[in-house]
């Protein structure tokens, strides 16, 4: 007799296909109402396929027929590509603005054809001097141009992945099995070297050291090819000297065109806005001398905590000299700048008393736009404050006023920060703000109020729209703890000296 089991009838098995449906889902531009980002953007896609365009024939031999430039193409393409999804993951702040990328592009351009000049230069002196090895003047080709100028202007880790990129498309140009590698290492040299730039003699320094890194490394490829003699040695030691120095002077020739060009700062730039004699700067100690010197510290707490959160400290430093430009316009209207005991608010309403407070921030972008300050100062300026709540008006026009205000005419206009740096400023600002107003700072009072005012500014919603975390607050609250206590110490008293009779 068969079980009740064997009588059922098999049911056929459904297959699991979910894996398809969500590969399928990964092209949908929605997915339960939110929005799904794209492996690439359309207009981005556009750019790639022109700049590759572009690449390639830079790249291309021009002996060699068509498919040799289609095959060119094709792996400008996937470099590029791996260039732009590189930076969507690690440098997305960079992806926000255009300019940004077409500047990369740029870069990438320009160290090609300033390669092509420099190889054809070479090629004719090479020529001249019957030099044995035929490859040799190009390891006088400075090719770390581009890196230098990245590491300056982006980062460290930016300028390493455009490094590798252009190692590899110099490897489709100069058919050398090792030269993409020497390239890498010159452009690695140049980067590491140019990290913790402060003065423009760094820039003559990492020549010195592309000229070190070039001999050694064409040194040891020669040594590899078995094709090292006397002469080949003596021309290495030139073309790696015209390396160096020619990387150094290119960049001090071109950058200061890539500053105009796309209004960006470079540490260079930096530098000369943290000089005291700046027409800004100088206006603001004799006009402004509280704000002045409120700038200071805050400059000192953003260099403090800029590195922990991966800003630039030149660069925080800078941006905190220049927060409260606006100031400068009407200075007696700021407590910090009131010597006498009436404020000079005591005869407005709360609701004008906030309108000329909040104005400070865009005197402060006006002023920033007639100096042609850098315009990551300008946003700096402009997003300090984000939406926050002028407090002490507002809560001025609640005892006053029957009904009670709008939040709206009490708040500054914004935007919120919208990259870690504006975000430091925006912490920095408030905590030394409010640390002039404790009576005894005590390492524990100052510790506390700190944690107010970053949880505060936390459920105010003013961070929410960059990229900074609770593990960098953690860390910049060690960092401010530590300045500000510097800064507040008690003082042992002086004994008086006795007079004697």
């Amino acid at each position: 007799m068969k079980s009740t089991k064997d009588s059922q009838p098999l049911k056929p098995l459904t297959p699991n296909r979910s894996y398809l449906r969500k590969f399928i889902d990964k092209f949908k531009p929605t997915q339960n109402g939110k929005q799904i980002k794209k492996f690439i953007e359309r207009d981005i896609l556009y750019s790639i396929v022109l700049l590759s365009f572009v690449i390639s024939l830079l790249l291309n031999d021009y002996k060699r027929g068509f498919m040799s430039f289609v095959g060119s193409l094709i792996l400008v393409f996937i470099l590029l590509v791996f260039f732009y999804r590189d930076l969507q993951r690690y440098k997305p702040a960079y992806l926000k603005k255009k300019k940004m990328l077409a500047l990369l592009g740029s870069l990438f351009i320009f160290n090609l054809v300033s390669a092509r000049l420099f190889e054809h230069f070479f090629s004719i002196f090479s020529k001249g001097l019957n030099i044995e090895n035929f490859f040799i003047h190009y390891f006088g080709i400075p090719l770390a141009i581009g890196a230098v100028i990245v590491v300056m202007i982006f980062d460290f880790h930016t300028a390493i992945t455009f490094s590798l990129i252009l190692s590899l498309m110099i490897g489709i140009w100069i058919k050398i099995s090792l030269f993409p590698l020497f390239v890498f290492i010159t452009c690695l040299i140049a980067a590491f070297s140019l990290i913790r730039v402060k003065k423009r003699s760094d820039i003559i320094n990492a020549g010195s050291y592309i000229v070190i890194l070039t001999l050694v490394s064409s040194l040891s490829i020669l040594f590899i090819n078995e094709e090292i003699t006397f002469e080949s040695f003596y021309f290495l030691a030139v073309f790696s000297l015209i390396n160096g120095f020619s990387v150094s002077a290119l960049c001090f020739l071109f950058l200061p065109v890539v500053e105009k060009l796309f209004k960006i700062a470079t540490p260079l730039s930096l530098i000369e806005l943290l000089d005291i004699d700046h027409p800004l700067m100088k206006q603001l100690s004799l006009e402004a001398p509280g704000t002045y010197h409120h700038s200071m510290i805050v400059g000192s707490l953003a260099e403090s905590a800029a590195e922990v959160v991966g800003v630039s400290p030149l660069l925080a430093k800078a941006a905190a000299y220049y927060h409260d430009i606006g100031k400068i316009r009407m200075p007696e209207y700021f407590i910090e700048n009131q010597s006498g005991c009436i404020s000079k608010h005591e005869k407005l309403n709360p609701h004008l008393s906030s309108m000329i407070i909040i104005s400070h921030v865009k005197d402060g972008v006006e002023l920033a736009q007639e100096y042609n300050l850098p315009e990551i100062i300008k946003d700096v300026i402009q997003q300090h404050h984000g939406t926050s709540l002028v407090t002490y008006f507002y809560q001025k026009a609640l005892k006053e006023q029957e009904s009670p205000p709008s939040e709206i005419d009490y708040r500054y206009p914004g935007p919120k920060p919208q990259t870690k740096l504006a975000a430091l400023i925006m912490l920095a600002d408030a905590i030394e703000a409010s640390a002039r107003t404790l009576d005894e700072p005590t390492p524990a009072r100052i510790s506390n109020l700190i944690d107010k005012i970053i949880k505060n500014i936390f459920l105010d919603g003013q961070l929410d729209d960059c990229e900074i975390t609770l593990k960098d607050l953690i860390e910049i609250k060690k960092r401010f703890e530590h300045v500000l206590t510097g800064i507040f110490h008690k003082r042992i008293p002086y004994p008086e000296t006795e007079k004697k009779d």
